[in-house]
């Protein structure tokens, strides 16, 4: 790879350790993906939830955040993915001291270095949106996916270490979704029947995550007639990502690159794949349950909007939450801060629901929370959620958000939940 004259510094430890490191793994990273140089970025979102990191990853950080701050402190924004912990709530989900107090470590070197807690995987919709043209290292599936598709950023998705080394050096190799021929169309899918609710742009995005077989591909969505909501596509790309690996998705007329399909097309023309509503049933189906004791509904994954905690709150109004039953509403620390000032929280909370913060359900020892509680039957209205849960010792179930709230009132999964 080409360096220029502060990435020689970097390599040859001018600029300290930390620097070093992340530029030697940078440039090991950008080899393998044949990049011949690397690409300024303009923000880091970092994932690295403490139990993935696990003691020895909290002790790198810790060894990193001991440096001289010259050489420690991050070169751009950098903001983080949702943590494992709500310090508010996690005794009652029988999360133990020891899983708190890695956390706190893992806080404190980040702290450290710079980093901004933002916690949060809907940083897009929260923090500081990317924008048309600019390269930046998002690690988050869903955040990467969105800020390439829906905001026309470059981003490949960074693993935990390499968006640490982004943060430390500003820069990212160029390869993939960096460079103009890794963003071009390779499937075509013509949608029949629009999706409509939150679950059903999910199932649309598990439908068409099954169909792709790398992560190089890169799916063109015709049909969709008129603009889908933030948190529709945001629904719609996170199940994409989880189903089928991609990190960029083309919606012909509503993403910033395909005003149309030749736009977005190489010299190859795709074939053309049509897409209805008896597939997005069938999606619904592999994941029934029907008349199953339900134990917890999950609102995450990704974490809410602030519309869509309106709309929790609306569907749970004058109804108590079956007590056999948990009802688990996740969303960011600004927007759960809204939630307080406006009467949201409470709202959610006098149903017997519980709001958390700043986490993911998948990132927070799921299973351990599971076996603690109880709890094996799960369901949700994300398709990304009971896509990953099932690894974690879960039985899942997908629904439309109004049917989760009627099975947590019940107590059971419905038979027929979209």
């Amino acid at each position: 790879m080409r360096l220029n004259d502060i990435e020689q510094a970097m390599l040859a430890g001018a600029l300290g350790e930390p620097r070093r490191w992340a530029i030697e793994q940078q440039r090991r990273v950008g080899r393998f993906f044949d990049a011949e140089d690397f690409v300024p970025i303009a923000q880091v979102h970092l994932m690295a939830d403490a139990e993935s990191l696990g003691p020895v990853g909290v002790e790198f950080l810790e060894k990193m955040a001991a440096a001289p701050p010259e050489h420690r402190r991050v070169r751009v924004p950098s903001i983080t993915d949702p943590r494992g912990i709500d310090f508010d709530a996690y005794r009652r989900l029988g999360q133990t001291e020891a899983m708190a107090s890695l956390e706190r470590r893992a806080i404190d070197a980040f702290r450290a270095m710079g980093f901004l807690m933002t916690d949060t995987c809907i940083n897009y919709q929260t923090v500081m949106p990317p924008v048309l043209g600019e390269h930046i290292a998002f690690g988050d599936t869903g955040s990467t996916i969105y800020a390439n598709s829906v905001q026309g950023a470059r981003s490949n998705f960074e693993g935990g270490p390499s968006a640490l080394a982004a943060a430390l050096t500003g820069r990212t190799p160029r390869y993939g979704y960096h460079v103009p021929e890794g963003r071009r169309a390779t499937r075509v899918f013509v949608l029949r029947d629009r999706p409509t609710d939150l679950s059903g742009w999910g199932a649309l995005g598990g439908v068409i995550g099954r169909k792709l077989q790398s992560y190089w591909q890169v799916p063109a969505v015709m049909g969709v007639d008129e603009p889908p909501s933030s948190d529709e596509l945001k629904h719609f790309g996170a199940a994409l990502a989880s189903f089928g690996t991609v990190a960029l998705f083309h919606m012909i007329g509503v993403t910033p690159e395909a005003p149309e399909l030749p736009a977005v097309l190489g010299p190859v023309v795709p074939a053309t794949q049509s897409i209805g509503a008896d597939d997005i049933a069938d999606f619904y189906a592999s994941y029934g349950g029907g008349g199953d004791k339900l134990d917890v509904v999950v609102f995450a994954a990704p974490q809410l909007s602030l519309v869509e905690m309106q709309q929790v709150a609306d569907l749970l109004d004058g109804r108590q939450v079956h007590p056999q039953t948990a009802v688990l509403v996740v969303t960011s620390p600004e927007i759960k801060s809204a939630c307080d000032r406006l009467g949201l929280t409470q709202r959610i909370e006098r149903a017997g629901a519980i709001v958390l913060k700043g986490v993911c359900f998948y990132q927070m020892h799921a299973r351990e929370i599971g076996e603690a509680m109880g709890w094996k039957r799960l369901m949700s209205n994300s398709a990304k959620l009971v896509n990953i849960i099932g690894g974690y010792g879960y039985t899942p179930s997908l629904g439309s958000m109004a049917a989760c709230i009627d099975a947590a009132v019940a107590g059971k999964v419905p038979e027929k939940a979209w």
